[in-house]
């Protein structure tokens, strides 16, 4: 059947989602000097209750790409420390004082004000096009490989033929699904509820996660606010709503309690967001024409906050890997596999630390009582070096990157 669609002038890369993958990895190509087009279906970055911390292999990146200090210029708090309290043991959990960055903090900023800060500086770049409003519904293919995108712009249906197809579209991805391609679930023993309450400058600063009473609460410090991570078993909401506001206050202060003068903020289920935690990975992330990389390739759960660093990883590698092959217009399925090859590794070590996490969290779900820390957790969190270890892990990850290609 013959389309109807317009068609538009042809990019080299075409990008589907304006993520942290998608926009580092416009950026990147853009500064290689590669034609590239991001595409993102809403017309801003502004979701709330979306991964905030830039974790220091994260700052470093932005070191190398000489933004690191326009960067940390936009309003943000920063953790050195990570604290946790069990009960009414608190323990600092990780420590990035010693990492070998030139950032030794997490930045906690609003995930909105990191992407527009990366495509403003991709904008300059005269090889960059980023067209928000604008879904991708579908791919374009032809004898199994990838050719284009279908979209759908403010002026209707179009399609825009590509070099390359780059899937940058999260977990529910139009791009795997569209391609078929294989996808392993994990399961996972818990979700999370986001929310927000006021913040009081006598509050702790460094980040908490807090365990008691069956629950697991972090908070993220937002500066004026702190995001609220409620943890509870997979598909406990409806039973949790079921209960009330009121005992969903109550449980928040008993567990958080310098929180308590404040929980009646929550005071509606419409400021109570449910995350549906997933852990997965394709078993194959890309096809002749088309690649899936960040939670289109591999879903992370929130546990250490770790995601959107992945997501940035995954782009500075394929950029690191398909930079010279995309300017200049050689571009192979080889090429493709190489960022799978690379990746995969870091991605499934990362998910089993993950997933083995979610084992011990199962546990506080089991325990609706007071909790006190256990002596053989407080022996290994004062062993000397760990907090420096955990920190090591959480700041950089099992395979930080490097910015490899140059400004062109």
């Amino acid at each position: 059947m013959t389309s109807t669609n317009r068609t538009l002038p042809k990019t080299t890369c075409c990008i589907i989602g304006g993520g942290p993958a998608g926009i580092m990895l416009g950026y990147l190509l853009a500064r290689a000097g590669v034609e590239v087009t991001v595409l993102e279906k809403h017309k801003d970055f502004f979701r709330d209750f979306r991964g905030d911390t830039i974790h220091p292999s994260t700052l470093e990146l932005m070191y190398e790409l000489g933004l690191l200090e326009k960067l940390l210029s936009i309003r943000h708090s920063e953790i050195t420390r990570a604290q946790g309290c069990i009960g009414d043991y608190r323990v600092t959990m990780a420590d990035f004082s010693h990492l070998p960055t030139h950032a030794k903090f997490i930045a906690l900023m609003p995930q909105w004000d990191f992407l527009n800060f990366i495509a403003s500086e991709a904008a300059k770049f005269p090889t960059f096009t980023l067209r928000m409003g604008w879904e991708a519904t579908g791919l374009l293919q032809s004898n199994g490989v990838t050719t284009g995108i279908i979209v759908n712009t403010p002026n209707g249906p179009a399609e825009i033929p590509a070099t390359l197809t780059v899937g940058c579209d999260g977990r529910h991805a139009i791009s795997r699904e569209t391609a078929h391609l294989p996808l392993v679930e994990q399961g996972v023993p818990l979700d999370v509820l986001w929310t927000k309450i006021s913040r009081k400058s006598s509050d702790p600063e460094m980040g908490l996660g807090n365990v008691n009473y069956g629950r697991l609460v972090v908070l993220i410090n937002r500066i004026d606010y702190f995001q609220v991570a409620y943890l509870i078993a997979k598909g406990d909401f409806p039973k949790v709503q079921q209960e009330g506001i009121p005992a969903f206050q109550q449980s928040l202060a008993r567990v958080v309690p310098f929180l308590a003068d404040r929980v009646s903020e929550i005071d509606s289920w419409d400021k109570v967001k449910l995350l549906t935690v997933q852990v997965n990975r394709l078993t194959q992330w890309s096809s002749p024409g088309l690649l899936c990389i960040g939670d289109a390739a591999h879903a992370m759960s929130p546990v250490g906050g770790i995601g959107i660093n992945i997501a940035l990883q995954d782009a500075v590698a394929t950029a690191n890997i398909l930079s010279e092959a995309l300017r200049s217009d050689s571009l192979t399925p080889h090429h493709l596999r190489q960022v799978q090859l690379y990746r995969e590794k870091a991605v499934r070590r990362t998910q089993a630390v993950q997933v083995f996490a979610h084992s011990i969290l199962n546990r506080v779900f089991q325990n609706p009582g007071q909790v006190h820390a256990p002596w053989i957790f407080r022996f290994i969190v004062n062993l000397p070096g760990f907090k420096y270890l955990t920190g090591r892990v959480i700041g950089m990850g099992i395979q930080p990157e490097h910015i490899r290609t140059q400004a062109h």
